[in-house]
């Protein structure tokens, strides 16, 4: 492999992981540092990862990994325990477009499986006051085809040996920007607004029919109900806004209430 091949490849793994980073939940600027040879260590300084297909079929791998901020954050966000790879889905789409290709629907794995899932791959650092996550890229998605995987030095480099609680330990020690739920501000969430609900026999469902009317378990003038990811936050009354339904909020039900 050449110099220009090796620089090209290791650019745009970098490329990728700056587009990843600033989608990546964080309460800090995240910088991607230089891309290295993947390693079977360099899951020690996190403690969850993220991992999709690239697509064309058979182009490789992207996975995400995160500190343990961001783990705990998603578990105590107040909107219920909030799934990791959703949190990372903007962040490997943003990688994948950036190398040219789309990525299916992320996927949470353990991070003693990143390595074996991803094959021969290139990692890339991704810091803020400390490791705060990673973008790991099969290689065949990095290379001309026939091509070696790229090998420039690091720029920073990942511990080599260091067990896993003193590595989340160090990372700890230096973080200093604010954490909780301002992390998760940037964290997409789907919202439903349910007017009510009934329940139906796969006959009835059969026989549906446009003009078929429903009967819902709500008295008309109810509020609606407003759920996050399926969780009840809010109720409020239906509103038209333009051409378009709105719902005024009326109410924010507490957590005992939504349970």
């Amino acid at each position: 492999m050449t110099t220009e091949q090796i620089e090209s490849t290791s650019e745009l793994a970098v490329a990728a992981a700056a587009a990843a980073a600033t989608v990546l939940p964080s309460a800090e600027t995240l910088t991607a540092a230089g891309a290295q040879p993947g390693t079977e260590h360099v899951t020690a300084a996190f403690a969850g990862a993220a991992i999709a297909d690239l697509e064309p079929a058979g182009l490789g791998r992207v996975a995400v990994l995160v500190a343990e901020d961001l783990v705990a954050a998603l578990a105590a966000s107040p909107l219920g325990g909030l799934d990791l790879a959703a949190a990372t889905q903007p962040a490997i789409d943003a990688a994948a477009t950036a190398l040219g290709a789309t990525a299916g629907a992320a996927r949470a794995v353990e991070l003693s499986l990143v390595v074996a899932d991803l094959g021969p791959f290139t990692a890339v650092p991704l810091l803020g006051t400390g490791f705060a996550g990673a973008v790991l890229i099969s290689d065949s998605a990095l290379a001309p085809t026939g091509v070696a995987a790229p090998a420039a030095a690091p720029a920073a480099s990942f511990p080599a040996t260091t067990p896993i609680a003193e590595a989340r330990a160090t990372i700890g020690a230096v973080a200093t920007a604010p954490r909780g739920i301002e992390m998760l501000h940037g964290v997409d969430m789907e919202v439903t607004v349910e007017l009510g609900r009934t329940r139906m026999t796969v006959r009835e469902l059969l026989a549906l029919s446009p003009g078929t009317v429903l009967e819902l378990d709500r008295a008309a003038g109810s509020p609606a109900d407003l759920l996050v990811n399926g969780r009840l936050i809010a109720r409020g009354e239906v509103v038209v806004l333009d051409e378009d339904y709105g719902l005024r909020v009326t109410e924010i039900v507490d957590e005992a209430a939504a349970s």
